[in-house]
């Protein structure tokens, strides 16, 4: 089992730039997909982006293409998400979440941390 936290959250404006980090313990790291998700008040969780365990192959929403960037490092077992150009509406609790390799599902899950994106 991985444990994850993430780090990062907090209150910004409009237009403006945030980077969340996700530190990741656990041997199966490396050989994990991660994925970040969100969740808006009254919404359901949805994925945000996803990146597979040597980082060819990356997903994104298409509300969060051109505007935010996954990455991770195997070295440091931490994902990363950078969020630019933030609207009102990308407010919400953002999870990092982890796929082991050949699972179908996420199965490990940090606590959240919130985004609030308002001037």
């Amino acid at each position: 089992q991985l444990q994850l936290v993430e780090s990062g959250g907090g209150l910004v404006q409009p237009g403006g730039s945030l980077r969340l980090s996700c530190a990741v313990s656990g041997r199966t790291f490396s050989r994990s997909t991660m994925g970040w998700f969100r969740q808006a008040p009254g919404k359901e969780r949805a994925i945000v982006a996803s990146i597979n365990w040597n980082s060819g192959s990356i997903y994104y929403a298409d509300s969060v293409k051109d505007r935010f960037t996954i990455s991770r490092d195997n070295a440091k077992n931490t994902v990363d998400l950078q969020m630019n150009s933030l609207k009102p509406e990308d407010t919400a609790v953002y999870y990092c979440a982890a796929r082991r390799f050949g699972a179908l599902q996420y199965a490990d899950w940090g606590q959240g941390t919130q985004v609030t994106v308002s001037s």
